[in-house]
């Protein structure tokens, strides 16, 4: 038995419909695994600027550093957009990836043969496809020093990239682990052509792949060749690792692979602790006894707040309860509870029971409640 403690940080649009399932397989994995659970609540983005007056209230990241993981639904919308703005949903979020330090994110990209139909892409093109991006998440330009100037006359921005050697060293390791988990290949994709900072990843990835990981095949890619094998031959890939804003990109279209970004998940995570680490955490943090937490981790859909649809009941959830399995697997060390929701995702799709944006064509489509009923009831079956 575990105890688990995971913040729900609904946040925007769409955000509280996904979660509310995510929080439904959660509790349908403690009954079934006699887990204990607590799963409290807390604001970000778009719904905490409105209430609190910040993206990320200090009560809300209290909660995120006192929890053993966070489930997150998306952050913003239109109502929030003014660009001269002093505040964004989107600064919540990113604030609170670099308070968790939470500096790998990591999205798998599959394929259900069920749902090849769904893809723009030719299906014999998505057979096999199976790979992972490890995403670099708390540097480079988006955490970059930004500012407006004059300059003759003119408005000049200016947004500045930067990366430390051990920023892309701690990231390799994790992708470099991964891939000797798997088929082991890694792909690193740069811009070492133009860019300075792509250079200096560059060494630091060879490097370290060559001391630490001598038995992975390391390749490496500039961005835009590899945003056309992405389309061209996705099977060729195993692990994708990269710099913030490439992975950002490159993610949102690998999703059109598996025929929706509502279909793919994404776990956020940083080093992993000791038991110590987590009974002093206890100690500090709360006064209760440490979980078996291997890391914190930070888990979202890759899909955005998606305000067109909201309150309509028809968001896929199918990212969000994807993430709750990365969670159980990265978090927890949960590794059959974790198949298990994996395998009861895999059933309902081959049921049919999907939300309209993965529904093959004239086929009947459900909603969001529908979607996450038929996954809990799939996993509470075994």
């Amino acid at each position: 038995m575990h105890a688990l403690t995971i913040a729900l940080l609904s946040g925007d649009g769409i955000g509280p419909e996904v979660v509310a399932e995510g929080a439904r397989i959660l509790h349908a994995v403690a009954d079934r695994w006699h887990h204990t659970i607590e799963l409290p609540e807390g604001l970000i983005g778009g719904c905490a600027l409105d209430t609190c007056g910040t993206p990320l209230p200090p009560e809300t990241l209290d909660l995120c550093q006192s929890a053993d993981a966070v489930l997150l639904g998306a952050v913003g919308g239109p109502r929030w957009d003014n660009p001269d703005a002093r505040q964004r949903p989107e600064q919540g979020l990113l604030g609170l990836r670099k308070a968790l330090q939470v500096y790998a994110n990591l999205r798998p990209v599959s394929v259900h043969p069920s749902l090849a139909a769904a893809s723009p892409l030719r299906a014999e093109r998505l057979k096999g496809v199976d790979f992972i991006f490890v995403r670099e998440l708390t540097g480079g330009i988006y955490f970059g020093d930004k500012r407006r100037e004059h300059v003759d006359g003119q408005e000049r921005a200016v947004d500045v990239c930067t990366y430390t050697t051990g920023e892309i060293e701690r990231v390799t390791r994790v992708a470099g682990d991964l891939a000797r988990k798997r088929r082991g290949k890694l792909t690193s994709v740069d811009k070492a052509n133009v860019l300075e900072t792509s250079r200096l990843w560059r060494s630091t990835v060879t490097r370290v792949v060559r001391e630490e990981f001598p038995d992975v095949t390391l390749d490496h890619l500039l961005v835009d060749a590899c945003a056309m094998q992405l389309l061209r031959e996705p099977r060729a890939f195993d692990v994708i690792v990269t710099e913030n804003m490439f992975g950002d990109i490159l993610t949102d279209e690998a999703s059109m692979l598996a025929g929706s970004l509502g279909a793919l998940p994404s776990a956020s995570i940083g080093d992993e602790e000791s038991r110590q680490q987590q009974e002093d955490q206890g100690v500090t943090r709360r006064s209760r006894a440490p979980s078996s937490r291997l890391r914190r981790g930070l888990y979202e859909p890759i899909h955005g707040s998606a305000p067109d649809i909201a309150g309509r009941g028809i968001a896929n959830p199918i990212g969000t309860i994807l993430s709750v399995a990365l969670m159980l697997r990265h978090s927890f060390g949960l590794e059959s509870e974790a198949r298990a929701v994996e395998d009861a995702v895999s059933s309902a799709i081959d049921e049919g029971c999907v939300t309209a944006d993965i529904a093959a064509s004239g086929a009947q489509s459900y909603s969001t409640v529908d979607v996450g009923r038929a996954i809990e009831n799939a996993l509470r079956a075994g």
